[in-house]
């Protein structure tokens, strides 16, 4: 089965829970990193354990959703095994995989709506790295 993490804050929990069921459906096992309600938190609380687990090789990609997205790309960039993608169109979303190779997808819970969120998962989870001068470019990104 494959594995996947998503995690959420307050602005993303709704979708967060959709997103759940629908790639359950798709036959992942979805490991929620929270949060847990509406109520208002802090993203980094859920980046942060998300963005460890891919690092530590427990899951293989993960979806991370806030109001504009922002939050939660800043906070998973700052992880050297994370290439957070932030993307509200479907074109952008194909380009962080095929490009970046982004193992974690954002998106920004306040400006597309349910059916354009659950695209971008479709779009981000169907595209392949096209390597070549891209891994040449992701092995520059690293700070030693």
């Amino acid at each position: 089965m494959k594995k996947i993490g998503i995690c959420s804050d307050h602005a993303g929990f709704e979708y967060k829970l959709k997103l759940i069921n629908y790639l359950s459906d798709k036959g992942f096992e979805v490991c929620d990193f929270g949060t847990d309600s509406l109520e208002s938190c802090d993203y980094p609380d859920y980046a942060h354990p998300m963005a460890e687990a891919i690092e530590k090789g427990e899951l293989e990609k993960g979806i991370a959703l806030c109001g504009t997205g922002n939050g939660m790309a800043i906070t998973l960039n700052h992880h050297q095994g994370i290439r957070a993608g932030l993307a509200w169109e479907t074109e952008i979303a194909a380009l962080v995989k095929e490009h970046n190779n982004a193992n974690v997808l954002v998106i920004p819970a306040r400006f597309v709506k349910y059916k354009k969120a659950q695209e971008l998962v479709d779009t981000w989870l169907e595209k392949e790295f096209a390597g070549g001068r891209h891994q040449r470019r992701i092995d520059k990104i690293p700070v030693k």
